[in-house]
């Protein structure tokens, strides 16, 4: 299991740079860091985790493979880390796991994003003009929804609605922190892509619209939380309306000329609204595709 193919050495030797494997003590993790130290012997392996179990530790060494003890759950230390050119990402932590969901989202959501940023924190193109957001963009999006009343006082995210499916990876993440997820992508090469990516997806859980997002989905109002992935001189009238009362919405706004997130939570007096960090999103358009 850990001999490489020919096609496997080649490739390895043209990429430029060491690898990286973050979360290499977990249970995939050391045989693919000895299969790339095999493939790749000229350049330096770097097997990066918690190392709780000393042996792992141990046999990676003794194969040649760097290893740096790192808890990736701290900023600090994963700055510190080496700047390799290839990283391989292994941590996470499985999805339906008992007990804390704090420490999913976060194995899961932030620290891919605090890895991402220590490296190269970019949104990447999907096709059709569209772009996934940075990571820690999406992180940061979650992390304010989960602080929401209604989030709060239920232990974790109800009936989300999403405006822009894009690849899906967003929705992904949503729905294995919320009750059910309902999602809309105006593009339909994107929703069909989205479809396809989902498949997995329990149907009660998520529910993709080719729909236009700037109207969001009245059927299923009212939401308990709702996040946009694209930008708009205002907040369309259409989200505040069907976001529940203990609710919050985010999503970015143009003001003047910066894009600001912005967050809604809706109480029973009226909504308040708070303006955070500036961010960087397509704008968002009406009409189907």
């Amino acid at each position: 299991m850990t001999t490489p193919s020919p096609a496997l050495a080649a490739v390895l030797a043209a990429v430029p740079g060491d690898i990286a494997v973050l979360g290499v003590g977990g249970k995939m993790g050391p045989t693919l860091a000895r299969l790339a130290r095999r493939a790749a012997p000229q350049k330096r392996v770097l097997g990066v985790a918690r190392f709780s179990d000393a042996s792992v530790k141990t046999w990676l060494e003794a194969r040649g493979i760097e290893t740096i003890n790192c808890d990736l759950l701290d900023e600090t230390a994963i700055k510190a880390l080496p700047k390799a050119r290839n990283i391989v990402f292994m941590a996470g932590r499985k999805f339906g796991a008992e007990g804390d969901l704090s420490l999913t989202w976060a194995m899961n959501a932030h620290v891919p994003a605090l890895v991402a940023q220590a490296y190269e924190d970019t949104s990447l193109p999907i096709g059709h003009g569209q772009t996934i957001s940075k990571p820690s963009v999406v992180a940061r999006m979650i992390e304010l929804l989960l602080q929401g009343a209604a989030a709060r006082a239920r232990g974790g995210l109800q009936r989300v609605l999403e405006i822009g499916t894009g690849c899906g990876y967003q929705c992904a993440l949503l729905a294995q922190l919320s009750h059910s997820v309902v999602s809309i992508e105006r593009l339909r090469p994107l929703f069909d892509d989205a479809r396809e990516h989902l498949a997995g997806m329990r149907a009660d859980r998520v529910r993709l619209i080719h729909g236009d997002g700037a109207l969001g989905h009245a059927p299923l109002a009212p939401y308990q939380s709702i996040i946009a992935a694209a930008v708009g001189a205002e907040l369309p009238q259409a989200w505040l309306e069907q976001l529940d009362v203990g609710g919050r919405l985010v999503a970015p706004v143009q003001i003047d000329h910066r894009q600001m997130l912005a967050v809604v939570d809706r109480e029973p007096s009226g909504y308040k609204r708070v303006h955070h960090e500036e961010v960087r999103f397509v704008p968002l358009k009406s009409g189907l595709v």
